[in-house]
């Protein structure tokens, strides 16, 4: 009873410091930068997926490209046997005509009908090695297309094959970094790993994940000096790191909150977990304050089931999540 009417006492004056220190326009204020954090949230994922989807475009295109280098260079083969058969024949014609002519010298005594089918024989001859030579300067000419069609397309792929190299030569050097953050991050938090506090990775980011026994009281949203302790050595990681942007969010189990004042349910109780989280980390001066976004994701993103009380107590956190910056891979899709 006595912890009762100290609560109702303390969650009065509260109110009444609230009240007085925060007018509504700035509670105003406070909530669309709430939902502009939020949707920053959303139009990052949609960029990720983008991201993806891009990469994926550009190694599709790249496979289109070369199945049709194989094709031209496949034809372009065909060709050239087929115009090494034409000149061989167009030789053998030349030599047939030059037998012909001979044949028709030695034959000039002969009679007038002899000559006159030597002469027809010569006549069409001729004109077959005029239809030959004509078949030949075609196949040149179709040939030269076909060179300057692969020479371009050898062009596009060597482009394609670059663009594709920078683009994986930035996702690596990503990967490396997001791996060498966890490993400062880990190191920073020596001691805490294991106690109510988790390091992984997912989707090219680092997440720290703190339960709720790190940090708070249960229904209280006051940093104990346990959690203050670990804020306070991962907020010297992100000092040194400014190229990392920082979201904090905060989980509840499904179990409502009745709570009076200021926390009206379990989305309250969320973002007033995280913000006091990014009060604390902010007291680190190198920590630039418009590279940290608050978010509350109430009791909807649950990581275990919320059937067991030790399924609940996982699901009640605060995961502080890395994200590198992705200035270089916008800047090489934007040449695209």
């Amino acid at each position: 009873m006595i912890q009762k009417t100290n609560l109702s006492l303390i969650s009065f004056l509260f109110i009444l410091i609230l009240s007085s220190c925060v007018p509504t326009r700035q509670f105003q204020e406070l909530q669309a930068k709430q939902e502009n954090c939020q949707d920053e949230l959303e139009m990052a994922k949609d960029k990720n997926i983008q991201l993806s989807e891009q990469n994926n475009e550009l190694q599709g295109k790249l496979e289109v490209l070369n199945d049709k280098y194989l094709a031209l260079l496949t034809d372009t083969l065909s060709i050239s046997r087929r115009l090494q058969s034409t000149r061989e024949r167009l030789n053998r014609l030349e030599n047939s005509n030059q037998d012909l002519l001979t044949q028709m010298a030695g034959m000039q005594k002969g009679n007038a009908r002899e000559t006159k089918v030597l002469l027809e024989q010569i006549r069409k001859a001729q004109n077959n090695l005029r239809t030959r030579e004509d078949e030949v300067l075609a196949l040149e000419k179709q040939m030269d297309a076909r060179k300057r069609r692969l020479d371009a397309l050898q062009t596009e792929i060597g482009k394609r094959d670059r663009r594709l190299k920078e683009l994986e030569s930035a996702l690596n050097r990503k990967d490396e970094a997001v791996r060498a953050l966890k490993q400062k991050v880990r190191n920073a938090l020596t001691g805490f790993e294991g106690n109510g506090l988790s390091i992984s990775t997912r989707n090219g980011k680092v997440y720290v994940s703190m339960e709720e026994k790190l940090l708070f009281q249960s229904a209280s949203y006051q940093v104990d000096q346990r959690g203050v302790k670990a804020l306070d050595q991962l907020a010297v990681v992100l000092a040194q790191n400014k190229d990392i942007n920082v979201m904090i969010e905060g989980h509840t189990d499904n179990v409502p909150y009745h709570g009076s004042g200021a926390l009206k349910d379990n989305w309250d109780l969320s973002v007033k977990r995280a913000t006091s989280i990014v009060r604390i980390l902010i007291r680190n001066k190198g920590i630039a304050p418009q590279r940290l976004t608050v978010a509350g994701r109430s009791k909807y993103v649950p990581v275990e089931s919320n059937s067991s009380a030790l399924g609940r107590s996982k699901n009640r956190r605060t995961e502080i999540i890395l994200t590198p910056k992705l200035d270089e891979l916008f800047k090489i899709l934007g040449t695209n």
